[in-house]
């Protein structure tokens, strides 16, 4: 199916329903082809509306049925919306989801077992087109459709189909709350140059600007991470002392990242029950 031809509805306009929205809109989605619900009518949203073209709506009644029905609402709300969105679920919809914890089953138990859905797992770097999406689609949705969801969501960042809906819980552990790590990382190195002396203001713009130029570094070279850090590593340098600490075997980030990764991975799959 072709972009300009594919009717979409989306539910939920705040940070990633915008972010994705945005990334749309710049490829060949037709504006005119688009609504957004979102009770709230945020201001940035009707502007954008006014300036694209595509429709903005505080509920589903009086929308046609899409192609595409994309759920960006939070987990919480699920029970709240789901129920008034059953009217715009025909037989060709295709469902996507980007709410974390809510399993294709629950989609299925209010439109109809033979819907096809994708449950999708994003991440908040979407926000600034560095995205991270994973998906599994269930048995309704065709080929031809599995490619157009591709296409959608990587207009915002990087994307990949994973094969069993229960990776969705290892995705969530790795680039779902991946961020979080990274920015706390941000934080502990700036920690550690005040406790080598250095003024707050000066340990938190080095580590800061240290993770955001090696992660473009890492965005713009063809070279693998573990490359990169070779590059870095004189033999019985200042880096190679460091590294010795940090990829040790017991106490090492390598075994603190494997801990805290199926932590998030068990929270997520009791939080889908």
């Amino acid at each position: 199916m072709k972009m300009n031809e594919l009717s979409l509805v989306l539910v939920g306009a705040g940070k990633m329903g915008g972010a994705m929205l945005t990334g749309w809109l710049d490829m060949d989605l037709e504006a005119k082809n688009v609504t957004v619900i979102d009770p709230g009518q945020p201001e940035d949203m009707k502007a954008l509306a006014d300036k694209c073209g595509f429709s903005l709506v505080s509920s589903p009644e009086a929308v046609t049925q899409p192609d595409i029905l994309v759920i960006a609402v939070k987990p919480q709300m699920m029970a709240k919306v789901l129920p008034g969105l059953t009217g715009l679920v025909g037989p060709k919809t295709v469902v996507v989801s980007v709410a974390a914890g809510t399993p294709i089953a629950t989609f299925q138990s209010y439109f109809g077992a033979d819907t096809g859905v994708a449950r999708v797992m994003p991440n908040t770097p979407a926000q600034v087109g560095r995205g991270m999406f994973a998906a599994f689609a269930s048995e309704g949705v065709s080929a031809e459709m599995c490619e157009a969801i591709a296409e959608l969501l990587s207009s915002t960042g990087e994307f990949t189909w994973v094969g069993e809906e229960a990776l969705i819980d290892a995705v969530t552990a790795v680039s779902g709350s991946g961020p979080a790590y990274v920015f706390y990382m941000v934080e502990a190195l700036a920690k550690a140059g005040e406790a080598l002396g250095l003024a707050p203001d000066a340990a938190n713009l080095m580590a800061r600007q240290t993770i955001v130029g090696a992660g473009e570094l890492l965005h713009q070279s063809p070279l693998s991470a573990s490359t990169l850090r070779e590059n870095v590593t004189s033999p019985g340098g200042t880096t190679a002392a460091a590294l010795a600490v940090l990829m040790a075997e017991e106490g090492g980030l390598g075994e603190l990242l494997a801990k805290a990764t199926v932590a998030a991975r068990d929270r997520s799959i009791e939080l889908s029950k």
